[in-house]
């Protein structure tokens, strides 16, 4: 892939970061043509009920990352002779939290259930289901491992090996036209086959996690790390699943609706993680030899990502009603203007993923709680007020207006506001036309 002649890229190592993330291309977008096919057989109603409890369920076990991911790959980069103790550890942190967060997850639904207005079918094995597969993702930490030594295509050949296995089981579900609850039975698959992958794939690339060991020492050192992530990682999914919990108010068909819409407008936000997650080692490595070098990366990183996003949300602002009748047909009328709003929190969800990374970079991980706060009590309180008024479409104003909180409080914080403002920059393509009319 070629980018623009523009001074200040470094088209060598953007060719290196564009080759890992198209490893994950194909996958993502086969996986999103199946989940398709899966929200036109089921409905609005029964899509309703499986996003409401996928989103109920993904708030809770946001917890159970800890939010360690990029602390085990900071961690092992720096002391990669420790890498048993530290994934280890890491895992078993996470196997512990995740089975205390099963039956906090059923606990929570049941209550909701209890004391909604319109609580609809009861879903609490769906609910089991789906909690069940937060428990799996604890194997996570091996990706987190590959990830750290620049490899994750072997991540991604596991990944794309499992889809096809999820694949076939999903599709048989629909031909077979099976019931609710064998979909969310499917999503706990996925989960179970792609820990039993990566542990595979470990094995294989000639490492034993026999030899990983618990350090409690070590797990007390990552916990205090990691403490502000796990909330902020709560926070994060509360301002990204909150209002398919709170829009259950409206009923189910309202919920799958508005579901539909975000599925096919969130597809995409893996290519920011894909692209920042690569670039992420090359950060840190200039922010300790060449300060100058690290902020024109992050500026470059910026840039990157505004053009990547800003032509998808105005193109599909224009076209979105068109693709969800080409996609669903007439079963999820009214997605189609949520969808041309809420695409447009994709650009700020890019710029957020990036800036998340020069937080982490930086050690402020306590502003990356304040901030992913911030945007989650504003989505909250406009949702409070606009679904009951617009429904979905209000959702859709509330998620927006939330990610442009969350990605921009940095500029109210003194220490962060240069780096604001270079973001800006980017939004606005100032940064663009200064590299074009220098070079």
């Amino acid at each position: 892939m070629n980018i623009p002649n523009i001074k200040g890229f470094d088209e060598a190592a953007f060719q290196k970061y564009f080759k890992n993330t198209s490893w994950l291309m194909f996958g993502k977008i086969f996986s999103l043509a199946v989940n398709l096919l899966i929200i036109r057989y089921l409905g609005p109603v029964n899509f309703g009920d499986l996003s409401f409890a996928e989103a109920l369920t993904a708030i809770i076990a946001a917890v159970g990352t800890l939010g360690l991911d990029s602390f085990i790959i900071r961690e092992i980069i720096k002391e990669p002779g420790r890498k048993n103790e530290i994934l280890g550890t890491a895992l078993g942190m996470r196997l512990l939290v995740n089975v205390l967060l099963i039956p906090l997850c059923i606990g929570v639904y049941l209550s909701f259930h209890h004391f909604s207005a319109k609580p609809g079918t009861p879903l609490t094995l769906i609910v089991t289901l789906l909690s069940l597969a937060s428990f799996f993702k604890s194997f996570n930490v091996i990706d987190s491992y590959f990830q750290s030594q620049v490899q994750s295509k072997y991540v991604v050949q596991v990944q794309n090996a499992c889809l096809v296995v999820s694949t076939i089981v999903k599709v048989m579900f629909v031909w077979l036209q099976m019931p609710l609850v064998w979909f969310a039975a499917a999503l706990s698959f996925d989960a179970l086959i792609l820990a039993l992958g990566l542990v595979w794939m470990y094995h294989k690339r000639g490492f034993n996690m026999r030899l990983w060991t618990f350090n409690l020492n070590r797990a007390k050192s990552l916990l205090k790390l990691s403490f502000p992530l796990i909330f902020s990682a709560l926070m994060v999914s509360i301002y990204m699943k909150i209002d398919q919990v709170m829009l259950k108010s409206v009923g189910s068909e309202e919920v799958g609706i508005y579901s539909a819409a975000v599925k096919i407008s969130e597809a995409w936000y893996f290519i920011p993680l894909a692209i920042v997650t690569s670039v992420f080692p090359a950060l840190v490595n200039a922010r300790l030899n060449d300060p100058s070098r690290y902020k024109k990366r992050l500026s470059n990183l910026y840039d990157l990502l505004v053009y990547i996003s800003l032509p998808v949300a105005l193109f599909f602002s224009f076209f979105s009603t068109d693709l969800i009748h080409l996609v669903y047909g007439n079963r999820y009328e009214g997605a189609g203007p949520m969808f041309s709003i809420h695409i447009w929190s994709g650009v700020f969800v890019f710029l957020g993923t990036a800036s998340s990374q020069y937080l982490l970079a930086e050690g402020y991980t306590m502003l990356s709680l304040q901030r992913t706060a911030a945007g989650a009590v504003i989505n909250i309180l406009l949702n409070f007020w606009l679904i009951p008024l617009y429904g979905g479409m209000g959702a859709s104003v509330a998620t927006l207006i939330a990610c442009i909180v969350s990605t921009f409080y940095i500029l109210f914080i003194p220490r962060t506001r240069e780096q604001g403002i270079v973001m800006l920059k980017s939004l606005f393509l100032i940064s663009a036309f200064q590299k074009i009319k220098s070079h």
